[in-house]
């Protein structure tokens, strides 16, 4: 068959199973959006008030399904604009395709109208990206594209197709995917699968055996695995403790007795105690970031470290490790489990169950409306099958913290890049995936500013977004560290200054809701469940709420901030 280099990326995105495009239209990409515009019941396209907004929106729409989310946009600015987008799924291991378009080969690096080197900018933060010369490699190029970026350690893969490629006329032939994936059309890109040996398994299952304090340290790379089942049958057949990254919400139920909470910064005091306690710490898809281990040098310094992951990257980069598995989590977890022995729950389950009764002061005060109460309200009406986004803050700490998340997939968060601006295009993602399920969006008043133009786009494909924005007129987190650790100078966080959210949301045609207490939010959200359309409610909130507890910067995990007095 003969086709345009435009028609082929249709082909081929129908190939992959790719149903649904976010992105934003220019003179580079005309080609293909023409083609869009031909096949649109077969590639539904979102078009977004922003390029950011579409690359997070394909953002969330992987992490709530586990396929490859993909966003699309012109050259120049257009490309640039998901840089951001590009950056946070990139650290959180996220797939998703980016394609973009340039100028026509012959005006590459002659700095020509909206001319940039996405390909270059984008390097470090793809784990692989493309730039399609010929017309004749554009079906395999993308075909190797989604490969790489759903394969191994997931993450973002940019091909950057010259205008003059998608008018070129080629000859294209459909493959079955499933035989492309099985040949290595090039060793150097493809990832490798690794699978442990049956002697580096009996070790491990030997240090769990012996280990008298387990505990287990679970990470984002559980979720993406699928191996949440395995987990909890690992923790439960040995009675281990478990603590869970951000990332890792949800892959094991947050009301499950083993379950000590979230670990870290702002993680409760069960997870951190138990982390500088244990004897034995196995981290399971899990990195070791430095807001989960703050000071190394103090960090589980009585334990030998298990280290199970698909990266071999990862394994003695920022701990060092007794012992390692490298590869797919799930299937790693499948063949320990016969080989771990039996254990009840003995001393080391009653100390840890005893530092999990903690519950920090200020979350027991009487407030108008305390973050504690609009989160288990939620829960409380929605139920355990909503979808939960956040933007990155205090907000996002507290859904953390507050929502006892118990099925994978439900809390979709910007965790290693922390982007501001990130949930809102993730919401629209993750609502679009699942139609039927609730999605309820967390954003900081800083935070929503950033991308709220994206109420444009809820409102045309009347998205039923619930947005929950907690307000306290300030960059709250940033003013927390002021508070605690700059003698309360408070520069350039005060938020005093519009817009009206209610009024923003009804100039987008959208329901909004201004909120200031506990009855008007049950009365605002039950509301804006049942009439199942988007809303933004204003929830307004104490200016010095804080999150707690809380590691100072550079202490070890188990010196923590319990109250404001401490």
């Amino acid at each position: 068959m003969k086709y345009t280099g435009a028609r082929v990326v249709i082909e081929c995105l129908a190939e992959q199973g790719v149903d649904v495009v976010f992105g934003y239209p220019g003179g580079a990409i005309l080609n293909i959006y023409d083609e869009l515009y031909k096949h649109k019941e077969r590639v539904h396209h979102i078009l977004t008030a922003h390029e950011q907004g579409a690359a997070h929106a394909a953002d969330g729409y992987a992490r709530a399904t586990g396929k490859v989310g993909v966003v699309m946009a012109t050259s120049g600015p257009g490309a640039t604009n998901l840089v951001t987008g590009i950056a946070t799924a990139y650290m959180d291991s996220v797939p998703i395709v980016a394609i973009t378009c340039n100028v026509a080969c012959n005006l590459l690096g002659k700095d020509s109208f909206q001319e940039v080197d996405i390909t270059g900018i984008t390097m470090p933060i793809t784990k692989h990206n493309y730039i399609v010369r010929d017309a004749a490699e554009l079906a395999d190029t993308i075909r190797e594209a989604f490969f790489i970026a759903r394969n191994g350690r997931p993450g973002p893969v940019l091909i950057d197709i010259p205008k003059d490629i998608t008018a070129a006329v080629v000859d294209y032939e459909p493959v079955d995917i499933t035989t492309f994936e099985a040949c290595e059309k090039d060793s150097r890109r493809m990832p490798v699968i690794v699978s442990p040996s049956d002697d580096d398994l009996r070790v491990a299952a030997q240090l769990i055996n012996q280990s008298r304090r387990p505990f287990l340290y679970v990470g984002g790379g559980v979720i993406i695995a699928d191996a949440c089942e395995e987990l909890r049958a690992v923790a439960e057949k040995r009675n281990i403790p478990v603590a869970l990254t951000l990332m890792g919400k949800a892959a094991f139920p947050a009301l499950h007795p083993l379950c000590c909470g979230m670990i870290g910064m702002h993680g409760t005091k069960a997870a951190n105690m138990a982390a500088n306690n244990c004897d034995l710490y196995i981290a399971l898809g899990a990195r070791f970031s430095d807001r989960v281990i703050s000071d190394p040098r103090k960090f589980a310094q009585n334990s030998r470290v298990l280290h199970i992951d698909i990266d071999p990257a990862e394994i003695n980069k920022n701990i060092h490790t007794a012992s390692s598995l490298i590869g797919n989590v799930k299937d790693i977890l499948i063949k320990l489990l016969p080989l771990i022995e039996m254990r009840d729950a003995d001393g080391w389950n009653e100390q840890v169950s005893e530092w999990r009764q903690h519950i920090p002061p200020m979350y027991q005060k009487e407030t108008d409306l305390h973050p504690k109460f609009v989160f288990e309200k939620i829960h409380d009406i929605l139920g355990d099958d909503t979808i939960i986004t956040t933007e990155v803050g205090q907000h996002q700490m507290w859904a953390a913290q507050f929502y006892p998340f118990s099925k994978p997939r439900t809390f979709l968060t910007s965790g290693g890049l922390g982007t501001m601006g990130f949930g809102t295009g993730a919401a629209i993602g993750a609502q679009i995936a699942y139609p039927k399920r609730y999605v309820v969006h967390i954003a900081g008043d800083g935070s929503f500013r950033m991308n709220c133009n994206e109420l444009a786009t809820i409102n045309h494909y009347n998205i039923p977004v619930i947005i929950i924005v907690v307000n306290n007129g300030v960059l709250g987190m940033v003013r927390q560290w002021q508070n605690l650790f700059y003698d309360k100078r408070y520069s350039e966080t005060s938020l005093d200054f519009g817009p009206d959210f209610v009024k923003l949301a009804e100039a987008y045609g959208i329901q909004g809701y201004c909120i200031r207490n506990e009855s008007e939010f049950t009365q605002a959200f039950s509301d804006a469940v049942s009439r199942r359309v988007p809303a933004v409610l204003d929830c307004r909130m104490y200016i010095d709420e804080m999150v707690l507890p809380m590691v100072p910067p550079g202490k070890p995990i188990d010196e923590l901030l319990l109250s404001v007095e401490d």
